[in-house]
């Protein structure tokens, strides 16, 4: 039986999902905050920790913020799945609903974080791991959990020369940021459409333009 693009698109949404979360758990009930280990030398690291605000370890504003960002990222969820099936009934390259269902796993892969990982787990901390499902129940309410993080890549890592003004003396690592699959689904995806999909959203812009 062959399948359709918009099923074999659904299948790798899930599969995305999927390795987000195995991931996630094991991190999760595996290690305490805190937690690394090198995978590839010192510059690709597993480093536990847990991100309350946006991509990449950035923060917005306290719990309200929080329950604003979780909220965005389910009204883009739902565009982003409206935008793919409108985009599956014409004439669109695979390519495009490919980057755009990259997009989209990426943030349900966060949403369900924030959603249920408050519920289902007991808190991590320094001193210990989280439990699954424990007793006294989880660590937040729904919509407040926490997004694990867990890729770490210092692949720079030294010391501004004494000889630089102002910066001299000072640390400098690149790259910095501890993120999780989810995130790379969302940039890779979004990086594929800038740089090899381009052409597609300037022919709709134009055609917009023109009506």
């Amino acid at each position: 039986m062959k399948l359709s693009k918009g099923t074999k698109l659904l299948i790798l949404g899930l599969v995305l999902v999927l390795v987000d979360q195995v991931i996630k758990v094991l991190v999760k009930t595996n290690m305490t905050i805190g937690e690394h280990f090198s995978v590839i030398g010192n510059w690709f690291q597993i480093y536990f920790i847990e991100n309350e605000g946006m991509a990449f370890g950035m923060k917005f504003g306290g719990q309200v913020g929080k329950f604003l960002l979780s909220l965005f990222r389910i009204v883009l969820f739902g565009a982003l799945v409206y935008w793919i099936r409108g985009l599956l009934k014409k004439d669109t390259p695979t390519g495009v609903v490919v980057g755009l269902t990259l997009i989209t796993a990426g943030a349900l892969g966060n949403i369900i974080d924030c959603l249920f990982y408050g519920l289902l787990f007991g808190e991590s901390t320094y001193a210990s791991v989280a439990q699954f499902l424990p007793e006294g129940g989880g660590y937040a309410p729904f919509f407040f959990g926490k997004v694990v993080d867990m890729f770490y890549f210092p692949i720079i890592d030294t010391t501004f020369p004494d000889w630089m003004p102002l910066i001299g003396g000072n640390p400098f690592r690149f790259f910095a940021p501890v993120f999780n699959f989810a995130d790379s689904c969302v940039t890779c995806g979004a990086l594929y459409l800038i740089f090899f999909q381009w052409h597609f959203f300037a022919r709709d812009e134009k055609s917009a333009a023109g009506k």
